[in-house]
């Protein structure tokens, strides 16, 4: 009988241990999913143009700057394309000047 309890107090002091410690937890969203009841986790966006170490932005680089524009012309938001604001700033401004010179299109209506 000792030796189970002197267990699980061991494993309760190991519990608390890990709790105190703080362990990040990743990102999720508190509501749960319908279907199978887990939660959702989402995989933190990383700026490509700081990863990759780009400072300059170039508005005649049609091939990158696609990537941030959708069929419609619309820029897409930094929120969901994952960039920092300092670098969605220079994708802003060069897509401007690209639809200035007809490089890329002005925003279409269906």
């Amino acid at each position: 009988m000792d030796l189970e309890n002197t267990e699980n107090v061991e494993n309760n002091n190991n519990e608390e241990e890990i709790k105190a410690k703080g362990e990040k937890k990743p990102h999720f969203n508190k509501e749960l999913n319908e279907k199978d009841g887990r939660k959702k986790f989402f995989k933190k966006k990383v700026c490509y143009f700081c990863k990759n170490n780009i400072d300059v932005l170039d508005y005649k680089d049609i091939k990158l700057l696609k990537r941030y524009v959708k069929d419609s012309g619309k820029i897409i938001p930094k929120r969901l394309n994952g960039t920092c604001s300092k670098h969605q700033r220079l994708v802003t401004k060069a897509i401007k000047r690209a639809r200035n010179i007809a490089l890329l299109p002005y925003e279409t209506r269906y």
